[in-house]
């Protein structure tokens, strides 16, 4: 394993971290691998997010460029029938 080294940690930072340790009952080392892990992954999480990202207009275009489905031509029943029954009870 690679040992990591920080110099110039802020104190109230390095007084945080002490504190987020005792809290969750681990080590200070275990509770900067977990900050560390979370930040990576949170990191990842963005970059997903940022690279399937479409702009609005490009997923109004997609919605617009679908095929229009004619609900009886699958024997289904009007909806405004059904919302008018449904009105009526």
């Amino acid at each position: 394993m690679a040992t990591f080294q920080i110099e110039n940690l802020p104190d109230e930072l390095y007084s945080q971290i002490q504190d987020l340790a005792a809290e969750n009952n681990v080590t200070l080392n275990e509770a900067v691998i977990h900050l560390l892990e979370q930040a990576c992954q949170t990191n990842e999480t963005e970059k997903d997010r940022a690279h399937y990202a479409k702009s609005m207009s490009e997923i109004l275009q997609e919605i617009r460029s679908r095929p229009r489905v004619n609900p009886s031509d699958f024997g289904l029943p009007d909806s405004t029938v059904l919302i008018q029954e449904d009105r009526n009870r």
